[in-house]
């Protein structure tokens, strides 16, 4: 893992280098770099992948007392990040709550993002999504030490895998799931940030229905990834984000919950890998000439 020194802290990341067309993958609450270990392993044959861990519960890097870590904040960190790599033309790629901070990005229209990449995540009225993310925002009301005791129980399979914890969300990623948990039950420090962050989220529900008026303004190609049996984000959201974007296309993936990197990490980087060379072919076409069009005699 590298890390990068960041204006509300110091953020872990990996990055695989290379020459190829460069995708960001950003994960969502309780979740680190780690979600996208799968589709990276394939995609970086001839993609360079970056995968920051951001402060949504499964860092262990703690952040300033001061960093804003609401959605909008995260969202401004992940711009900084790309400038402070310079990044440049990145097909950015969000799942879970890490889909909705692709949207906040993409309706500023920041410069850095050449293409979109939804993957079965927050949207429109879905935040925080389901009972998952009802439960998880509920339990940030409490003191940060009482939010570590709640999240001891994490560390039994049988809770993992409850509706209201990670059991609507994956169906193989059990084993990830206890490693996203563990950094809450045994730091202070991120048991604060967490805390932080899920009380932001509580404050402003209406922030992703904002944000969804803004993405008829991006007008770069985005791809829309949803899981057909997805149990905690709606699958005619994913339809709805798609008639939005301009050039939004979407695909639906079966066998999956909603951490698909997780359950199909290969389908999902076929699928990424097939997005970015066909718009990149499509970005290399000739413009047409201007003016009427003339017919031969």
């Amino acid at each position: 893992m590298a890390e990068i020194e960041l204006s509300a802290g110091t953020v872990e990341y990996q990055d695989t280098g290379g020459d190829g067309p460069v995708v960001v993958l950003l994960h969502g609450l309780m979740m680190d770099a780690s979600l996208w270990d799968g589709p990276m392993a394939d995609l970086s044959a001839d993609h360079r992948c970056v995968a920051p861990t951001l402060p949504l519960g499964a860092h262990r890097r703690a952040m300033h007392p001061d960093a804003d870590l609401s959605l909008p904040g995260v969202a401004r960190l992940v711009a900084e990040f790309l400038d402070r790599l310079d990044l440049r033309e990145v097909t950015l790629v969000g799942n879970d709550t890490g889909g909705a901070l692709v949207q906040l990005l993409v309706g500023d229209d920041i410069d850095r993002v050449g293409r979109a990449v939804l993957v079965s995540c927050d949207a429109f009225d879905n935040f925080p999504p389901g009972l998952t993310g009802r439960t998880l925002v509920l339990a940030g009301k409490l003191s940060p030490r009482m939010f570590g005791l709640f999240m001891q129980q994490m560390r039994l399979k049988t809770i993992r895998r409850l509706p209201v914890a990670f059991g609507w969300l994956t169906r193989r990623g059990d084993a990830a799931t206890l490693r996203w948990s563990r950094p809450v039950m045994e730091q202070t420090d991120i048991r604060r940030d967490t805390v932080r962050a899920l009380r932001a989220a509580a404050a402003d529900t209406k922030i992703l229905s904002r944000a969804a008026e803004r993405l008829p303004a991006f007008k770069r190609p985005a791809l829309v990834v949803w899981a057909s049996e997805d149990r905690v984000m709606p699958p005619e959201h994913g339809r709805r984000l798609a008639e939005l974007l301009p050039q939004g296309r979407l695909v639906e993936v079966e066998d999956s919950y909603t951490l698909i990197p997780l359950d199909q990490p290969d389908r999902l980087a076929q699928l990424i890998r097939e997005f970015t060379h066909t718009s990149e072919v499509a970005g290399r076409l000739p413009e047409p000439p201007e003016g009427p069009s003339r017919s031969t005699p």
